[in-house]
């Protein structure tokens, strides 16, 4: 390995790991899950509930903040964390992710994919040297290659082909990062689909090449969670030992539970925020539907047993008045509730691991959330 490394692995109990990764702008607790603000913000929360959350990393989008408000302009403000006013570690994604979603809109060739914006239609290339740049140009601590990620189910040929593109895209994007300041991280991604023997390839291909992190990509895009923790179960081994394995896009918190018992280490996901919008809280009894009418004279908080004071100090039927009405504030409270619960439950398996009872931690999760919404008294 050729790549400095700034990854210590603390504690290992089975396959579950815990570590912390040092950037310029703080440490990363490992396994770590990075709330998504994709155009520079966090939909409905404010930087400091996220960081109160337990938050340590968040992820921004290369391709959103490429178009707007565009990435020489941050640069010019003093970079992405200054622009936010998030003062801790962020990691961009490379804009691949996109080359799969807006389909409707792009074209791949050898050199760049061609993007029509989805603001004004209005023609962008993405190269990888052009991703590194915009990466680089916003500052983050953790950038990723370019890559093509391909929606499951797919061809064999089609998964291949991305695969291998994606290799080349690995080298091109490693020699745009070489000029980036000492403490700053690229990431490779595993490509391969649903196929064990790409994915092989794929990892093997991204160590020979060096990454100061691996990635594994094209997963939670249409597949089974059986077939995803299956490609976890092929991909892992391939990977150094001593680098930090990023999950990305994902996922529920029984996939962050199960993916961590095979050895992942980060994870990023809207799904706190998103369903927070939609009226839906993670609780450790699993998940509650706010929307529903059983709320609707229930004085109880979710959780009275909380640390967090959303979860804590609102009735059921306070939080289902405000989701009902459409009030920004019921999305916010539940958005602010998810994200804690999500960092709650990563730190319950950071202190499992270090403790050796990681599985006992699992059993003991899984049965809360087998239990359900507490009955009514």
């Amino acid at each position: 390995m050729t790549v400095p490394n700034h990854f210590e692995l603390l504690a290992t109990n089975g396959a579950a790991r815990t570590g912390r990764l040092t950037t310029p702008h703080g440490v990363i607790r490992t396994p770590a899950f990075m709330p998504v603000g994709t155009a520079g913000a966090m939909k409905g929360l404010h930087w400091r509930e996220v960081r109160d959350a337990g938050a340590d990393i968040v992820l921004g989008n290369t391709y959103h903040l490429m178009l707007r408000p565009g990435a020489e302009r941050i640069a010019a403000l003093g970079g992405l964390q200054k622009f936010t006013g998030w003062n801790g570690p962020m990691l961009t994604d490379s804009g691949g992710f996109q080359v799969m979603s807006l389909s409707e809109l792009r074209k791949v060739t050898e050199q760049a994919v061609t993007f029509r914006s989805h603001i004004d239609g209005a023609k962008v290339e993405l190269s990888p040297e052009r991703s590194i740049e915009v990466q680089r140009l916003l500052g983050s601590d953790i950038a990723m290659q370019m890559d093509e990620c391909v929606r499951l189910p797919a061809e064999r040929a089609d998964i291949e082909r991305a695969m291998q593109l994606s290799l080349r895209w690995a080298v091109r994007s490693k020699r745009a990062f070489e000029s980036a300041p000492e403490g700053y991280m690229l990431f490779g991604i595993v490509q391969g689909g649903d196929i064990p023997q790409l994915r092989h390839a794929s990892a093997r291909g991204l160590v020979e090449i060096g990454f100061h992190g691996y990635a594994i990509g094209g997963l939670a895009v249409g597949e089974p969670q059986a077939v995803m923790l299956d490609m976890i179960e092929e991909t892992a081994p391939e990977l150094p030992a001593d680098r930090p394995r990023y999950l990305m896009g994902v996922g529920t918190p029984e996939d962050l539970l199960e993916a961590v018992a095979r050895g992942i280490d980060m994870f990023d996901c809207v799904m706190p925020t998103r369903n927070g919008r939609h009226g839906m809280a993670f609780t450790r009894f699993g998940q509650i539907n706010l929307r529903n009418a059983r709320h609707a004279d229930d004085p109880r908080p979710l959780d009275e047993e909380s640390a967090w004071p959303s979860a804590r100090d609102y009735s059921r039927a306070y939080l289902h008045h405000l989701v009902r009405s459409g009030e920004t504030l019921g999305a916010m409270l539940l958005s602010d509730i998810n994200v804690a619960y999500y960092q709650h439950l990563m730190q319950g398996m950071r202190d499992a691991i270090a403790a050796g009872g990681f599985e006992d931690f699992k059993k003991q999760t899984r049965a809360g959330w087998a239990r359900g919404d507490i009955a009514a008294r």
